[in-house]
C-alpha cells in the first residue's frame, strides 16, 4: 500500500495548478467583472421598462378592437391599484381583479368614464387615456437608471493607481 502522506514542506503549487496568488482573482479582474455585471443589469432592467410600454401598447389596441364604454364607480385606490365596478348594456357587473388601467387622479367614490374590451370586460382602462401616460413615468425611471449603472460602471473601470503612479 502506497503512502498518500504530504510532507510539510510540499507547499508550492500544484504542478499545472493555477497561478501564485493561491487561484485568487487579481482586484483589477475583479472589478472588471462587475462592471459587466452591472452593465447587463441595467440592459435586463431597460428591456423590462421598455416591456411595460409594449404590454401597455398591446392592451390598448386589444381594447380598440372590440371596444365597450361605460361608467366606473372607483371602490378603492392604492398604490398597487385602483378598483372599480362597473356594468356592461347586458346588465352584468364587473369588478376587474386587477384594477384599472392608467388610474392616476382617482379618487374612492368617484364615478369615471371606462373603456373596456367586450371579449374580456376585465380589461378595462380610464377613457381618453393611452399608453402615452406611461411614457414619462417609465422614461424618468431609465434615466435614473442609467445615471446609477453609468456612475457605478465608471467607478468600477477606472482602474486603482499603478505602482508607478503612487
Amino acid at each position: 500500500m502506497a503512502n498518500d502522506a504530504v510532507s510539510p514542506d510540499a507547499t508550492g503549487p500544484v504542478a499545472g495548478g493555477g497561478t501564485d496568488d493561491g487561484g485568487r482573482w487579481p482586484a483589477r479582474r475583479i472589478r472588471r467583472a462587475c462592471a459587466r455585471g452591472v452593465l447587463v443589469l441595467g440592459v435586463l432592467l431597460t428591456v423590462l421598462g421598455l416591456s411595460v410600454i409594449v404590454a401597455c401598447g398591446i392592451d390598448d389596441r386589444t381594447i380598440a378592437e372590440s371596444r365597450g364604454d361605460g361608467v366606473a364607480e372607483v371602490l378603492d385606490t392604492s398604490l398597487t391599484r385602483t378598483v372599480i365596478r362597473f356594468s356592461t348594456p347586458e346588465g352584468q357587473v364587473h369588478i376587474p381583479q386587477d384594477g384599472v388601467l392608467y388610474p392616476a387622479g382617482l379618487q374612492e367614490g368617484q364615478f369615471v368614464r371606462v373603456e373596456y374590451d367586450t371579449r374580456n370586460p376585465d380589461l378595462v382602462r380610464v377613457a381618453d387615456r393611452g399608453m402615452v401616460l406611461s411614457l414619462l413615468p417609465v422614461s424618468a425611471w431609465l434615466a435614473g437608471l442609467w445615471v446609477v449603472v453609468g456612475g457605478a460602471y465608471w467607478l468600477l473601470r477606472r482602474g486603482s493607481p499603478s505602482r508607478d503612479e503612487r
